[in-house]
């Protein structure tokens, strides 16, 4: 059945396939009693009601499909007059956190099955009188920056209004994940009030982008765009005092707030300008609370007002963003700040279950892993709610545990792998293989594309674990094809021992100099071949699977085991032979214990069970190249191996031990062990499984 009835998707004209265009549509009704809103978008929308925001959507989907909301409105009304603001951000533009797509509105008011209102009859569209569209990229995952000129007094003037027309429809089915909650946090108090003055750094950053942003990419000439990301890095700040708000800053002057943790979602702001202003937002996840900074992340955290003296302005930011610290900036004029905050976009916390943590070390982490899930979780698994909001593999094994642990239930996971079963691959990557993260736009693997044949056999073992524990009753034949896809295009890559050798792409084993090591034979790699073999073969009783499993596994033990520890690969010399290189990394070792099949209390493993317990600080490398793990993956492997071994006592010392600092900076989890990268990665609420098995709770 079509879940609209009448509505078309529309635009304005001509402007479905231009980037960064903010399209506005306005309607009114009488009373809303008994109303509810079905509403989609591409890219994005917001939906207010009478001035008030009620809603930030759609859920993400794959290509050529749109998630559908549906908004009961009766609350939200006036009695007798509404008026309804759509505002839709057409971004078209490539990026890891959405599929490029024509921009597209579709809304359809009902009571009951009587359809009250609709696109493509009952809407004005009208071009953003507000928001800019010219200007950078926020980062390279993500879309465009935000800058707002609110001079204009009339934003519905004939001058802005577009006529709509109707577009091609994707394939609408529902949203599956719960609604986020928009709790209003407002920060009365500021660390710092004092001046700037243009300087020249030591160290400057034109942008902050992971890789290179061309045309096809998606961008405007960056000489034909503001750079308030630039103009901040060259102003030095000197602190004179803090305060309470309100507050009257001018020219040259500056706030900054401490929002004591890191908070994810719309900045808030109210100011009234006295005179004409260019005000500027700068925020960071992790800086002095005196001492504005930005931290080592490729994200350009920034947002621009222009304010018509005169006037007051209560505002909000488009997108949702992560922060722990804010500098407002006036750039020209003088105004006064009478709020500042966030509208937090999270998931619905009273859906996760209340636990008692005895340890209080163990209870503050317990609290950034439900904090940092909570950011991570909506619509899909994200990485982290910052530079990417993207939805990868491998993260999404460890959220994918998180969430069923935490909610017992399995909403956003649903989302997340419906996702991956409906890519469909347009020849961009090799026969078989699923994106590395998605929903995103994917360079041709043929043009030098990244894809990470490890997170499909991650995808492989999620999903393995899905149907078999937390959705046995789903139809596991759904996932068959993708999964079989993928074990025929590694079987490809398999040498006469059966083992992977000479994979192509980007392979991915871990954040350290292991991933160094990844050919020709990498021994990490094959063990979890391995057991993603084993658990399809479980899944779908399939023998030939089973004893290729079991082959691969012992041949890695018998290749990689030196008689103290596993080596991390092995490569082909100039004689045509296969040699030991003996590089060693601690991840390695996680990676044999976890998926080996290994009997550990074999008096041959008794030195690697010496090396886990001191954390490998007595490992003696002698020929040996050795590296300890980093966050990603392997202290994360590490902590499941403790769990697996019932070492309790050792797996609550190293949560404390590791994640200490992060608690106290922001109460959340983050990518690295160094101060670098998100401060708040989605698979790092793992840790409250961790914790639970520590006090013996699990």
């Amino acid at each position: 059945m079509d879940i609209f009835k009448l509505a078309k998707p529309v635009f304005a004209l001509n402007k479905e396939t231009e980037q960064n265009y903010t399209l506005v549509l306005r309607a009114t009704i009488g009373s809303l009693a008994g109303l509810k809103l079905y509403i989609s978008a591409c890219s994005f929308y917001r939906l207010f009601i009478n001035g008030h925001f009620i809603a930030f959507g759609p859920a993400r989907t794959a290509e050529g499909y749109a998630r559908v909301d549906e908004i009961a409105l009766g609350k939200y009304g006036n009695k007798t007059y509404n008026e309804i603001i759509i505002e839709v951000a057409g971004y078209y533009c490539k990026s890891l956190s959405t599929v490029r797509q024509p921009s597209f509105v579709i809304a359809e008011l009902r009571s009951g099955d009587d359809v009250i209102l609709y696109t493509d009859r009952d809407f004005e569209g009208y071009q953003s009188a507000y928001r800019i569209q010219h200007c950078e990229r926020y980062s390279a995952q993500r879309h465009f920056g935000e800058i707002w000129d609110f001079s204009e007094a009339d934003p519905y003037d004939k001058k802005y209004q577009v006529p709509l027309y109707e577009q091609a429809s994707p394939i609408f089915i529902p949203r599956v994940v719960p609604y986020p909650t928009y709790q209003v946090v407002n920060v009365k108090q500021f660390s710092s009030k004092g001046s700037f003055k243009p300087y020249t750094p030591k160290s400057f950053f034109a942008n902050r982008y992971s890789f290179a942003i061309d045309e096809d990419w998606g961008c405007f000439p960056d000489n034909k765009v503001p750079h308030p990301f630039r103009y901040i890095q060259k102003q030095k700040m000197t602190h004179k005092s803090s305060g309470s708000l309100p507050i009257t800053i001018s020219e040259n002057e500056f706030v900054v707030f401490d929002i004591k943790q890191i908070n994810v979602g719309f900045f808030t702001l109210s100011v009234t300008a006295f005179d004409d202003c260019e005000l500027v937002l700068g925020f960071t996840e992790y800086s002095s609370p005196k001492h504005f900074a930005f931290t080592n992340m490729n994200v350009q955290n920034v947002i621009e007002y222009h304010i018509k003296g005169g006037t007051t302005i209560s505002t909000q930011s488009f997108e949702p963003y992560t922060a722990r610290l804010a500098v407002l900036m006036v750039k020209r004029g003088s105004l006064r700040i009478s709020k500042f905050g966030m509208r937090l976009f999270e998931y619905n916390r009273s859906l996760i279950k209340t636990a008692k943590v005895k340890d209080a070390a163990l209870r503050r982490i317990r609290i950034a892993a439900e904090n940092t899930f909570a950011h991570n979780a909506l619509d899909l698994y994200t990485d982290c709610p910052s530079r990417e909001r993207a939805g990868w593999l491998c993260d999404s094994f460890f959220t994918g545990r998180a969430e069923y642990f935490l909610t017992g239930k399995t909403s956003v996971e649903d989302a997340f792998l419906e996702n991956f079963r409906l890519y469909r691959c347009n020849g961009e990557l090799p026969k078989g293989a699923l994106p590395m993260c998605y929903p995103a736009d994917i360079q041709p693997y043929t043009d030098g594309g990244k894809w990470i044949p490890q997170w499909n056999l991650w995808y492989i073992l999620e999903v393995c674990e899905y149907l078999s524990y937390r959705k046995p009753n789903a139809d596991k034949e759904l996932y068959k094809n993708s999964i079989y896809g993928i074990l025929k295009l590694l079987a490809k890559y398999e040498n006469q021992s059966g083992l992977l050798q000479g994979l192509p792409g980007w392979n991915f084993v871990e954040w350290s100099t292991a991933n160094e090591w990844v050919q020709d034979i990498n021994y990490p790699t094959n063990f979890l071949y391995s057991r993603a073999l084993f658990a399809t073969a479980k899944l779908y009783s399939d023998e030939s699977l089973l004893k290729k499993s079991i082959n691969i596994r012992e041949t890695c033990v018998v290749e990689s085991f030196d008689g103290e520890v596993f080596i991390d690969n092995a490569i082909t010399g100039k004689d045509g032979e296969v040699h030991n290189t003996r590089n060693c990394s601690e991840a390695g070792q996680y990676y044999a214990m976890l998926f080996g099949e290994l009997d550990l209390n074999s008096p041959q493993y008794s030195k690697l069970i010496e090396y886990l317990h001191n954390s490998f600080s007595s490992f003696d490398a002698k020929d040996r190249t050795f590296v300890p793990v980093n966050a990603f993956i392997g202290l994360y492997l590490r902590l499941w191996l403790l769990m697996e071994l019932g070492e309790r006592k050792l797996l609550a010392q190293n949560l404390k031990d590791f994640f200490a600092t992060m608690v106290n900076a922001t109460s959340t989890l983050w990518e690295y062990k160094q101060h670098k990268g998100s401060y708040d990665h989605g698979f790092t609420s793992f840790a409250a499984i961790a914790i639970a098995f520590a006090e013996e709770n699990y």
